[in-house]
């Protein structure tokens, strides 16, 4: 199971950070990543974290967004800084092995 947190209100500019926690056992090799889906749109990629640690991010946060993990709480973050308005989504935590799960949206609504 995934548990998801963190969402909010934020002001545009403002920060946030989503946390994300996996229960159960996990195999040693993973990914994990953060999605979106803003209303009328796609589910997309934010970013990904191997078990490893290596990242990616879409273009359009790399630079305010940082993903990351302690694999010894099994946890996801994602810290976002200067939100804009288009951050606007619910956010989801998804995490791979061999399976595939997905957690429950959070709102983060960015506001003028």
């Amino acid at each position: 199971q995934l548990q998801a947190s963190g969402g909010g209100l934020v002001q545009s500019g403002g920060s946030l950070r989503l946390s994300c926690t996996v229960s159960g056992s996990i195999f040693p090799l993973n990914v994990m990543g953060w999605y979106r889906q803003a209303p009328g749109k796609q589910r997309d990629l934010v970013a990904g974290i191997s078990s490893g640690g290596s990242t990616s991010y879409v273009d359009s946060v790399k630079g305010r967004f940082t993903i990351s993990r302690d694999n010894t709480t099994n946890t996801l973050y994602l810290q976002m800084s200067s939100l804009k308005l288009e951050d606007t989504a619910v956010y989801y935590c998804r995490y791979r092995d061999v399976k595939d799960y997905w957690g429950r949206g959070t709102l983060v609504t960015v506001s003028s």
